[in-house]
């Protein structure tokens, strides 16, 4: 199951997770997620100049189950937004890792990822280990 978490990122309780390259921070959400939620329909994403609070709902992901809020991992300001997901949101169920980011940000404070759950700390809490 390791794979389905990559080891360079780091992962939230609510299912986000955070690639840090300097003080660029790139977001999306779990494979785990993605499955849970089944076929998602539609994402709303804050545009390019938006703020995010730490811990703050910063969008929603819709599928045919349910609405989810996306909790923001970081504090700091999104730079890039992926359109192609919002209109294709389907791309996120082939690779949520890699196509299906949803937004890179400025960080305001790098260290704030300390406490994200790692690749196997997240793996043991989504399969109830």
């Amino acid at each position: 199951m390791a794979a389905e978490y990559p080891d360079d990122l780091k992962y939230l309780d609510t299912h986000e997770y955070i690639r840090l390259e300097d003080s660029t921070a790139t977001i999306g959400i779990s494979a785990f997620a993605v499955d849970q939620l089944g076929d998602i329909v539609f994402l709303d994403l804050p545009e390019v100049g938006a703020g995010l609070e730490k811990g703050e709902a910063f969008g929603t992901v819709e599928s045919v189950k349910a609405v989810e809020d996306l909790k923001a991992p970081v504090t700091g300001t999104v730079v890039e937004r992926n359109d192609d997901i919002v209109e294709s949101p389907e791309i996120l169920a082939d690779d949520p890792y890699g196509a299906g980011w949803l937004l890179k940000v400025r960080v305001d404070n790098p260290s704030e990822v300390d406490d994200a759950l790692s690749a196997a700390e997240y793996s043991k809490m989504v399969e109830g280990e």
